[in-house]
């Protein structure tokens, strides 16, 4: 068999660390079910500090996490990434800017959840996340640019599953009665016309599975990893 290789793919990761080592997980076992044996995949991770980004998304300062994202992208382009991975959600507000940075292709974590989503045949869902990726348009809009309807929480229930994400599950706790309350938002949105839900936060998967929802969940991280290993394996032929 000839010889063929993994495209390189950079991580930029860290925020927060739970998330990106369930993502360093699913990628290599994808790898490994596609390829087999020994196989794992070709990545490089570069994990930021979540503290001082939590911070700065707390104050708004998008524009120095701009900056620090830019950057990220750069040392992993000239550590020899053929593509890149954001492994969270909400900083892909500024994918923008690691694509100038970079000029490298990035695996868009809302483009891989649309695919996902239309590939079932629905097209009604309710997205949890933070409030950023809730409310902004960075990652709703392109959910409905993709044809899909997008329900969210009402104002108080987004504040609690937001919350949850920062005060608990990036800090690794998995309460049962935050996990009834995500169950709770779920269940509203069904009567809301909500097919569908998307685990809009890389963490959330850590907590939430699809033995918790009625209706089909997408959990952004799986769905992600995914994605990324066929981006390793486009030059193999399986």
């Amino acid at each position: 068999m000839a010889h063929q290789t993994q495209q390189t793919l950079g991580i930029i990761g860290g925020m927060s660390w739970e998330s990106t080592e369930s993502y360093y997980r699913l990628i290599n076992e994808g790898v490994k079910n596609q390829l087999g044996g020994l196989h794992s995949a070709d990545l490089l991770i570069h994990s930021v500090d979540f503290a001082p980004v939590s911070a700065l998304q707390a104050q708004g300062g998008w524009g120095e996490m701009g900056v620090m994202m830019a950057s990220s992208g750069k040392r992993l382009k000239a550590a020899g990434a053929k593509g890149l991975l954001i492994a969270t959600n909400t900083m892909h507000k500024l994918v923008d800017d690691v694509q100038a940075a970079t000029d490298l292709p990035i695996i868009h974590i809302a483009d891989a959840t649309a695919d996902a989503i239309i590939a079932q045949g629905l097209s009604n869902v309710l997205l949890l996340g933070t409030q950023f990726t809730m409310t902004q348009d960075f990652y709703k809009q392109r959910l409905i640019d993709a044809g899909l309807e997008v329900l969210i929480p009402t104002e108080d229930k987004r504040a609690e599953v937001h919350r949850i994400i920062y005060e608990e599950l990036c800090q690794g706790q998995f309460v049962d009665s935050s996990r009834a309350y995500y169950r709770q938002v779920i269940k509203d949105s069904i009567a809301k016309g909500a097919t569908g839900v998307i685990l809009g936060c890389t963490e959330i998967g850590l907590l939430i599975t699809q033995d918790d929802s009625p209706i089909p969940v997408f959990d952004t991280t799986a769905i992600h990893a995914a994605a990324a290993v066929d981006f390793l394996l486009a030059d193999i032929a399986l």
